[in-house]
């Protein structure tokens, strides 16, 4: 019996060494097998879990040293009352840097600008000893803080972002200086003087000061101007090209006292391309446009007449269409003057048609009686237009035969209905005596001998005076016009 048990626990001995030696030998020759695999190797569990354990304790060590330092100056801190009262006032510096501008809104005289507002002031309150530099707490830690009461004097409108948290950060440093750190959104007022529209140039203040405290008690000020303005967002400002800014600081007197403001103003100046396209360069157009009826003959009276119509009614529209989107003001700008006239010249050309009909009409129809009229009257159509006076008892009458190749002998020729005509015109009265001296009512009159040195017009030839004098006038106005207007 002994000696089974002897049996047993030797074959036990030799089989449980050989079984511990497979992974042994497993262990040795998997590095191997990894050797080829690119990256770093896995860390063996015992090293690990200490390098855990090991940042773990590190964090843990520094997290409870935050805490309490952070405790420790809240803790009989009062948010409600302003660093320094009753010593001294607060001196808050403020740095602004610029997200995007625009874009300026003409009817609203307003502009939009998203900017991050920097303020910094020291707080002795806040001063604590230890190994870091500065806390840096995020928007719900900025309630249990004195935070300057700083307002946009002239906003309409402001907006702060919360996403995904509130755009707010506070850092408190070693010495008890503080960071405050905002972005909002601001729809602030401007007001645009468009005397000098489309060649005008505004600057678009942004003002802040404190709601509360009189400069007795808080003073703020620029301690190195610098604004930081991202270029490739100012395509917002659309019609306009930013040309700088500038900054002022002055105190304003009110009831509660003195306070503090300062000022950015934006300056921008507006682009004149678009304007151009769509006021300047249809009016002139339209204007010329308005010059062909001098070269249509004065007997198609339809054709003259729609275009100068349509030539009025046209300026009339642009007129209309300039103000669409422009704001009510009480004075006339650049480009209504320019508008207006080239009103007058579309009108002018209108009336100067209009004029010529009335007069060249009562000339070539005359009102004769039948006494002065021959019975006798011949028609020759391929013969120049002659003239044959005829003696009657009772009257003086001068027979016109015309021709279909007479354009520009219309009307009485002869010398006999020239004088006829003159004896009508001679009749006793303001106008027509005075237009006898300086206009020629026939087509083919020549001024006189005691007619020379004065202004002497052919009525007949007024499309010819025309076709000169409106083109140099308009060309003329032009001139004066843009180097009045470039030049302001």
């Amino acid at each position: 019996m002994l000696a089974k048990v002897l049996l047993i626990l030797l074959g036990t001995s030799i089989i449980l060494p050989s079984r511990s030696e497979g992974p042994h030998v497993e262990s040795k020759s998997a590095p191997s097998a990894r050797d080829d695999v690119y990256g770093p190797q896995p860390q063996a569990p015992e090293e690990k879990l200490l390098s855990e354990e090991t940042k773990s304790t590190m964090r843990l060590g520094n997290l409870p040293a935050a805490t309490h330092i952070l405790n420790s100056i809240l803790n009989n801190y009062d948010h409600k009352l302003r660093p320094g009262i009753g010593e001294r006032p607060t001196v808050v510096t403020v740095e602004l840097s610029v997200n995007t501008l625009g874009p300026i809104s003409i009817m609203d005289m307003e502009y939009t600008i998203d900017i991050t507002f920097c303020q910094t002031w020291y707080d002795e309150r806040l001063r604590y000893n230890g190994s870091f530099e500065s806390f840096v707490l995020n928007g719900n830690m900025v309630s249990q803080l004195w935070i300057p009461d700083t307002v946009f004097r002239n906003s309409k409108r402001t907006q702060e972002h919360v996403i995904t948290m509130p755009n707010q950060m506070v850092r408190i440093h070693k010495d008890g200086k503080v960071l405050y750190t905002i972005r909002m959104t601001i729809d602030a007022g401007c007001l645009l003087y468009m005397l000098k529209f489309p060649m005008d140039s505004h600057s678009c203040p942004l003002s802040f000061s404190s709601f509360s405290y009189p400069e007795s008690e808080m003073i703020y000020k620029w301690e190195n101007f610098k604004l930081q303005i991202d270029e490739r967002n100012t395509w917002k400002l659309f019609q306009f090209d930013f040309t700088g800014v500038t900054n002022t600081t002055e105190t304003i007197s009110t009831p509660a006292g003195d306070f503090t403001v300062m000022t950015l103003y934006f300056n921008v100046s507006r682009r004149f391309g678009f304007v151009a396209f769509q006021n300047y360069v249809p009016s002139s157009v339209t204007t010329m446009l308005s010059w062909v009826s001098f070269w249509i003959k004065r007997d198609s009276a339809p054709a003259r007449t729609s275009l100068g119509i349509t030539s009025v009614l046209t300026m009339t529209t642009l007129g209309t269409f300039s103000r669409k989107n422009f704001p009510r003001v009480s004075y006339i700008t650049a480009l209504d003057f320019y508008i207006a006239i080239c009103f007058v010249f579309c009108f002018c050309a209108l009336m100067e048609f209009a004029v010529l009909n009335f007069l060249t009409y009562n000339r070539t129809n005359p009102r004769a009686s039948p006494k002065l009229r021959h019975p006798q009257i011949r028609a020759r159509s391929r013969t120049p237009p002659r003239a044959h006076v005829h003696q009657h008892p009772e009257a003086f009458v001068c027979q016109i035969e015309d021709s279909e190749e007479s354009d520009e002998e219309e009307g009485p020729s002869c010398p006999a209905q020239q004088s006829l005509s003159l004896d009508t015109t001679q009749r006793p009265g303001g106008c027509c005596k005075w237009c006898k001296k300086y206009f020629c009512m026939v087509p083919s009159c020549e001024g006189s001998i005691w007619q020379k040195g004065r202004l002497f017009i052919h009525i007949y030839r007024l499309d010819n005076y025309s076709r000169v004098i409106f083109p140099v006038t308009f060309f003329f106005f032009n001139v004066l016009y843009w180097l009045v207007c470039l030049n302001l």
